[in-house]
C-alpha cells in the first residue's frame, strides 16, 4: 500500500540560514524557492525545507493510491494525523516517527 518515493521534508525556524547552509556549504541544487519553502535536488532524493516554528527531523515521504483508505488504515493502527489536506498528510505512527503521505500513481 505506502511506496517510498525520492521526498524527505525538513522543517525549520530560519529558511534564510537554512538556504545559506544547503546551498553554499552542501551545494545542493536549488530547484524552488518561496517565501516558506525551499526545494533541492539533493543527488538521490529531494529535500523539502519548509519554515516553521518547530525544527523538525527529517520526514520520509511516501505514496500511496487513496490517501483517504491509507488515512483510515494509519488510524486504526495508532497513528496519528498531524495534518493533511486534499491529497497528503503527515501522521506520527506508534513509535513517535513522524511521516508524509501523498497521493499517486
Amino acid at each position: 500500500m505506502f511506496k517510498s518515493n525520492n521526498c524527505v521534508a525538513i522543517h525549520l525556524i530560519d529558511i534564510t540560514a537554512a538556504e545559506n547552509f544547503y546551498t553554499n556549504v552542501m551545494k545542493f541544487k536549488l530547484l524552488t524557492r518561496s517565501e516558506g519553502s525551499l526545494e533541492y535536488d539533493t543527488g538521490h532524493f529531494l529535500l523539502y525545507v519548509n519554515r516553521d516554528l518547530n525544527t523538525q527531523p527529517p520526514i520520509p515521504s511516501f505514496t500511496v493510491k487513496n490517501i483517504a483508505v491509507a488515512k483510515q488504515s494509519l488510524l486504526a493502527n495508532g497513528c496519528i494525523v498531524l495534518r493533511e489536506d486534499r491529497n497528503s498528510l503527515y501522521f506520527r505512527d506508534p513509535f513517535g516517527i513522524t511521516y508524509d503521505v501523498i497521493e499517486g500513481k
